[in-house]
């Protein structure tokens, strides 16, 4: 449901989607896009100018006016009806996900419906929009609030969830009146197009969601287009802090989520079986190519010895093979080079000294010699001056750290520079509540591993995980999109009062 040529080589050409269709433009740039579990490309993708980055604002900007202006009737028809199609065809978009990205299908699928949450959240919109009214609030004046659209907004989105992370943004952005230019990874781009597509179905009007594809050319136009009005942005923290600091410098509104050192607390009196089961299927899930994923095990006096036996049992009947394989846990990684950096961490992880119990190195998926896999690695006796805990690795490699007490894990977490996802497990309850008031990261988990919120309750970590004020979706997210206004009305009889210079004041 892309626009697409063939060529001798059977290469799939991805465009731009500009004024409601495929953009047909002459391009300057390609970047190829590699199906991780064999290794090859068949599709090229687009790379934006600042030229296409403008005609994207340009179109987006006149369709805007009159999006902005229509009926919050209108807005969630579309919504309503984009959901449909959605829910519809989502198994196709999951089929797009697992080729470009190599997360599994269940994983793929998982993640269109996580997204579609949120369309459906964004159906809700107006309950969400109303405003405050007040009555009198002097004699015959009357005062109330209203929220209207930015303009023009964009998101610039990650690798790791092509489809559910664009989702956390546009259907709020363009229920609330805004028009939207996502700017996805380079590297899986056909969810986005598909999306597109999708949503002109549903009946939005040409110009209100626009994509550009391409690299740091398009970032750039985008964080220095004065048509611009805000920015939203999910990605590594280097990134995350360069697209606030000047995307903020050109006056923007911005919310930047940066990276992640998830920790998962377990104390001696937790369920193991649980605790074992949380995390191997959040260390390992979709390769551990997750901002929520879990990658420090921090294990408080003697869980460790309890605790680790079960986690090698259950890893050992993980099966890694491509996503479209039946039966497969986990999936390639999504890049050759991502594969190195990701291996490189073990290499430097078992020569500072940790004890590698599993180690994924090896790994061959037969037929699939050219696929980047790798299996789970586990170690053991990680501290905290070592680089496989210092770094966010982003690869399926979970790391036991073993605290004496429950303070230690506490001070661990506490100086450590990310605050996205925590999670503890623990059966008492006086423990769990401690823990959950103490901890200083944006989302919390108690016997839960990857404590991601439902569409109504906002995503958002703390410290190096988020730049700005304002977590994605949920009620932060109609926030974002929209600024708010107050009205002080009166409607005078005949004989008004007159002149009178002073600061007004309410009698």
């Amino acid at each position: 449901m892309t626009s697409t040529t063939q060529t001798t080589l059977e290469l799939t050409i991805l465009r731009h989607w500009i004024g409601g269709k495929p953009h047909e433009g002459s391009v300057e740039r390609w970047g190829d896009v590699y199906n991780p579990a064999t290794g090859e490309s068949n599709t090229r993708v687009a790379f934006a100018t600042e030229a296409t980055v403008d005609e994207a604002v340009r179109s987006a900007a006149a369709a805007q006016k009159k999006w902005g202006a229509a009926s919050l009737a209108q807005r969630t028809r579309v919504m309503f009806a984009y959901r449909q199609l959605l829910d519809k065809h989502k198994a196709e978009m999951a089929a797009m996900i697992t080729r470009e990205h190599g997360k599994v299908a269940a994983d793929a699928l998982g993640e269109v419906s996580r997204g579609l949450e949120v369309v459906e959240f964004a159906c809700g919109l107006p309950q969400l929009l109303k405003g405050e009214f007040s009555e009198n609030v002097s004699t015959d004046v009357d005062s109330y609030s209203i929220r209207q659209p930015l303009g023009v907004v964009a998101g610039i989105t990650p690798f790791n969830f092509p489809a559910m992370v664009p989702m956390w943004m546009y259907p709020l952005a363009i229920a609330c009146g805004n028009a939207f230019i996502l700017k996805p990874s380079e590297k899986d781009p056909s969810a986005a197009n598909f999306s597109a597509q999708l949503l002109a179905e549903a009946g939005l009007p040409e110009g209100v969601f626009s994509v550009v594809h391409g690299d740091k050319v398009a970032v750039d136009a985008i964080l220095n287009h004065p048509g611009i009005a805000a920015v939203s942005f999910v990605g590594s923290t280097p990134i995350a802090r360069y697209i606030y600091e000047m995307g903020t410098k050109a006056g923007k509104r911005v919310q930047a989520l940066g990276g992640a050192k998830n920790h998962m607390v377990v104390l001696p009196d937790a369920d193991m079986d649980l605790a074992a089961d949380s995390a191997v299927s959040a260390g390992f899930g979709s390769a551990g190519e997750r901002c929520m994923a879990i990658s420090a095990l921090v294990t408080v006096g003697d869980a460790a010895d309890k605790l680790i036996p079960k986690i090698r049992e259950r890893m050992a009947k993980l099966k890694t093979a491509p996503g479209t394989e039946p039966g497969a846990d986990m999936g390639p990684l999504v890049t050759k080079e991502h594969h190195a950096r990701v291996k490189g961490y073990v290499d430097k992880g078992e020569a500072e000294g940790a004890k590698l119990l599993v180690d994924g190195r090896a790994l061959k998926v037969p037929g699939h010699e050219n696929g980047y896999f790798l299996g789970p690695c586990l170690f053991d006796n990680v501290t905290r001056d070592m680089t496989i805990y210092k770094d966010e690795i982003f690869g399926p490699v979970l790391s036991v750290v073993r605290a004496k007490t429950y303070m230690e894990a506490m001070e661990l977490i506490q100086a450590n520079p990310w605050a996205n996802g925590v999670a503890i497990f623990t059966n008492d309850g006086g423990a769990a509540r401690r823990f959950q008031n103490e901890v200083p990261v944006g989302m919390v988990g108690i016997n839960v591993p990857i404590p991601v919120p439902m569409a109504y309750y906002s995503f958002g970590g703390w410290k190096n995980s988020l730049f700005g004020d304002s977590h994605v979706h949920g009620k932060e997210g109609i926030h974002f999109y929209t600024r708010g206004k107050v009205v002080t009305s009166r409607w005078p009889e005949p004989h008004h009062r007159g002149v009178n210079l002073g600061f007004p004041e309410m009698k």
